[in-house]
């Protein structure tokens, strides 16, 4: 099956050659690119692309907006790609706030080439982009900057059993599902299962959603 994928970039060169970098798999299509959010979600609109590389400051509509456009479309638009965030260090505040709107994940620009053609094989695949070290480090850089919710959030971790919610604090710590399957001794269908039905009753779009979700209930504090 091959991947249609759209880049959304400011800076030509890095629309240029992230293209001509994916466009040599051959599982996956480049349909496009644009050089601003706005552009960007129009650009989705026609083309319909599993995965959307998103830069987060662009001008006239930055990443973020873009994200929460394609995330959350007008009624009678179904299509929801998913989205990953291409990003550097100095933007974790946007980054978090593109995890809330139900980004799959994120990779910094930096990153090497075989990175980013790994991270959007993942994203389609429908996992989210939370298995290297440094995306862990963030999240846990993004909840540690802001106290748990109390409130709503935590009230909603009773509708998990208490393997449910063990589960999820797995993979709120960045395990994957053949790790958890390990470390509880289950299969990893079980596991993927458990993962389902966790996002199911949290109304959540991804493991993404889930680890942030984790981290404002306080289920997970940074660094536990």
């Amino acid at each position: 099956m091959t991947t249609r994928v759209i880049i959304v970039d400011d800076q030509a060169m890095v629309r240029g050659g992230f293209a001509a970098l994916l466009a040599a798999q051959k599982d996956i299509e480049v349909v496009g690119d644009a050089p601003d959010g706005e552009q960007g979600v129009a650009l989705s609109r026609r083309t319909h692309p599993d995965v959307v590389l998103m830069d987060v400051r662009m001008p006239v509509m930055d990443g973020l907006e873009a994200t929460r456009r394609l995330l959350s479309p007008p009624p009678g638009v179904e299509h929801r790609p998913r989205v990953l965030m291409l990003t550097t260090f100095d933007l974790d505040d946007y980054v978090y706030e593109a995890l809330r709107a139900g980004a799959s994940g994120f990779l910094l620009k930096d990153s090497p080439p075989a990175d980013l053609v790994t991270a959007v094989r993942i994203v389609a695949a429908g996992d989210a982009l939370l298995a290297p070290s440094v995306t862990r480090r963030l999240i846990a850089d993004f909840a540690r900057q802001r106290p748990a919710s109390r409130g709503r959030p935590a009230l909603r971790l009773n509708a998990l059993t208490e393997r449910e919610t063990e589960v999820l604090s797995m993979v709120a710590r960045g395990q994957s599902n053949a790790e958890i399957a390990a470390d509880l001794v289950l299969a990893e269908q079980t596991v993927k299962t458990h993962v389902s039905r966790i996002l199911g009753k949290l109304d959540l779009r991804d493991r993404a959603q889930a680890v942030v979700f984790a981290y404002e209930s306080g289920l997970i504090t940074p660094g536990g």
